[in-house]
């Protein structure tokens, strides 16, 4: 279908997934954790598997009831169906460009790299946990910050001990690395 006939908010539905989660730097690779690329192919597979035959089902179910245009299963059940299927384009996009970095291999470290669980304080004397992991996993309520998120960027390399600037709003802030841990 030609664009001229998409409705303006049918086209930003597809912006709306990525803007949803950060943007990938130009020329990285799409860093993850094995966790977070297990969840993801785990997600892919039960759409693939489960979801959407199930709403193919309900979709021809209601299409062979016949008048198609006041039938809420039917325009729903589309509705779902393309979802799914932008969905599952997301997911086969990040899956295909993914590198796997498991974190276990700098266990006993005390540098920071991807995957490392830091414990850091902050000038307030706030003590702060935060895992460092792939843009497609991060989740703040959580304590996992992105590795491109301005404090991953600040901590990586740094070790315990270590005091580390952060460029925020408010001004500077000084970050001083309590502990550094990985995954046995």
């Amino acid at each position: 279908m030609n664009k001229a006939f998409i409705k303006e908010t049918e086209q930003s539905e597809d912006d709306e997934q990525a803007n949803a989660t950060p943007e990938i730097p130009a020329g990285a690779k799409n860093y993850m954790t094995p966790e977070g690329h297990q969840a993801m192919k785990t997600e892919f597979l039960r759409l693939i598997d489960v979801d959407r035959p199930e709403v193919v089902s309900i979709v021809s179910w209601a299409a062979s009831n016949g008048d198609r245009s006041e039938n809420g299963d039917y325009i729903y059940g589309k509705r779902r169906l393309r979802e799914i299927d932008r969905r599952l384009r997301f997911l086969s996009k990040r899956l295909d460009i993914a590198e796997v970095v498991d974190p276990r291999v700098h266990h006993g470290s005390d540098q920071i790299f991807f995957g490392a669980t830091v414990v850091y304080e902050n000038h307030l004397g706030e003590e702060v946990t935060v895992t460092i992991v792939g843009v497609d996993e991060f989740d703040p309520l959580r304590g996992k910050i992105s590795w491109v998120s301005p404090v991953a960027r600040a901590l990586t390399k740094a070790r315990i001990g270590d005091a580390v600037s952060l460029h925020t709003p408010l001004g500077m802030d000084e970050l001083t690395i309590l502990n550094v841990s990985y995954p046995a």
